[in-house]
């Protein structure tokens, strides 16, 4: 399959992040866009005013003819009924994975992989190529708030006649989100490929953590004849060298290929230099807060360093970076109030951006509002989620978020709720939240967790300004 011959794409679960990405892509090449979601949301709102045609009901008289090609997300059931009419009728599909994979085979490719992490490290890659004028696709895993998306191309190419048309200028790199869920990140042979992390994830799929990290090593083996593998330092991934490529680790502030040092924290922002082989760049800014974003920053700026990007374009990229939505996205920033929201479903994740509000708010209360995502990661993860769940002062316990998959027995929220720790907790659902609020109104308030959390995030934001305080 050619995806530049492609007119007409169908896309079984268009309001995925990813998904959504994809679909941003062939429209902006001209190619028609349809689709089918369960749930409407802002963002496939955007979707339909970027002129796709998007349906929220299994129903096959929603489906247009002519349709070239159907891109399918594994979260779709193989029962569904959009899903089994594509397949006997013979029209071709292909995973997301298997798309991004073959528009990404034909530029250099930076793919970002890690169980937490990738979604800043690429969004911050992305910028950084942006500030420095370098032509690029990126295929996002959250909204930059720097460009309002999760996706970026160069600007379009002007026509002979001084019209705009379809399509864009040639890109230089493809920035990617290297998803290990389903082993898709196999799909991808990347020059530069960064890990972030590698914690016991997806065990639906893998069923072992040990498994996982041979799908890691794996995805190393795919890496490009002289390429660069950017790793963090002690993750226990067991390199390929089937080829030549080179490695890179990289750390916080120990020492490794790529690490910072004289780390301070002034007005919220961190200050630090970056120590990378054979030079060092002093006094940069970092433009969100959080160790764990400084982290995450040290992986991007390698990448800058190893693609020739000067420092200057470096330090004001950097400080520029606006962060992503829903990646410890500050909401409400008062001095009687702060509400910030994240994305966070891994307890690792839970783990750092509760530490991160710890910091930049020691005395403050910290409550928070989690909605375990999956029931398989609940119950294999529940330890570890109750662990970083008391690091807060007060939990707030939603439903779990089914996503993909069907209940297991035995496998609720009051299952975590019963291993926390904590004198301040509470089952709730999502219609009790702002009445909580405002019974016990919080100083310090995160939303936590990858589901339908999100569709309280406004108003949650407006109940809290709107309190008296």
């Amino acid at each position: 399959m050619n995806p530049d011959s492609l007119k007409s794409v169908y896309f079984l679960g268009i309001g995925g992040i990813g998904m959504s990405s994809l679909a941003r892509y062939f429209a902006r090449k001209g190619v028609t866009i349809s689709g089918y979601d369960r749930t409407p949301t802002a963002l496939t709102g955007q979707l339909i005013n970027e002129g796709m045609d998007i349906h929220f009901k299994d129903d096959l008289r929603r489906i247009p003819r002519g349709i070239d090609l159907v891109i399918y997300t594994p979260a779709i059931p193989a029962d569904h009924k959009e899903f089994q009419y594509f397949k006997q009728g013979k029209i071709p599909m292909k995973k997301r994975a298997e798309v991004l994979g073959m528009i990404a085979s034909s530029y250099k490719t930076i793919a970002v992989a890690g169980t937490h992490g990738k979604t800043t490290t690429s969004t911050l890659i992305a910028h950084i190529l942006r500030t420095a004028g370098i032509n690029q696709l990126a295929f996002l895993g959250g909204i930059s708030k720097n460009y309002d998306t999760n996706f970026l191309c160069p600007e379009e190419v002007p026509s002979t006649a001084g019209q705009q048309k379809p399509g864009f200028q040639q890109p230089v790199y493809c920035v990617v989100e290297a998803d290990e869920y389903d082993r898709s990140f196999l799909h991808l042979h990347p020059d530069i490929a960064i890990i972030t992390s590698a914690d016991a994830d997806h065990l639906d799929s893998y069923r072992s953590h040990q498994s996982m990290l041979e799908s890691y090593g794996a995805f190393t083996e795919a890496i490009r004849d002289q390429g660069s593998l950017i790793m963090k330092l002690d993750i226990p991934v067991k390199k390929v060298h089937r080829h030549s490529y080179y490695h890179y680790s990289y750390a916080l502030n120990q020492e490794a290929a790529f690490f910072a040092k004289n780390i301070r924290l002034k007005k919220g922002l961190i200050h630090f230099d970056f120590i990378a082989p054979n030079e060092t760049i002093s006094n940069l800014v970092l433009g969100i807060p959080g160790l764990f974003n400084l982290e995450n920053a040290i992986a991007a700026l390698a990448v800058g360093y190893l693609t020739g990007i000067r420092k200057t374009h470096l330090k004001n990229a950097l400080k520029s970076y606006q962060g992503v939505q829903r990646r410890f996205d500050f909401r409400i920033c008062r001095r009687d109030l702060v509400y910030i929201d994240d994305y966070a479903h891994h307890p690792e994740e839970l783990r750092a951006c509760i530490s991160a509000a710890r910091e930049l708010y020691p005395n403050k209360k910290l409550t928070g509002i989690f909605q375990p995502h999956l029931f398989s990661r609940t119950r294999d993860l529940a330890s570890g989620f109750a662990r970083s769940l008391e690091l807060l002062d007060e939990v707030l316990l939603l439903d779990i978020y089914p996503a993909r998959e069907k209940p297991i027995r035995g496998v609720t929220s009051r299952l975590l709720l019963d291993q926390i720790k904590l004198e301040r907790k509470k089952l709730i659902n999502k219609d009790e939240v702002i009445r909580e609020l405002k019974k016990d109104p919080p100083e310090v308030l995160l939303t936590l967790g990858a589901g339908d959390i999100d569709l309280l995030v406004k108003p949650v934001t407006d109940a809290l300004n709107a309190l008296n305080r």
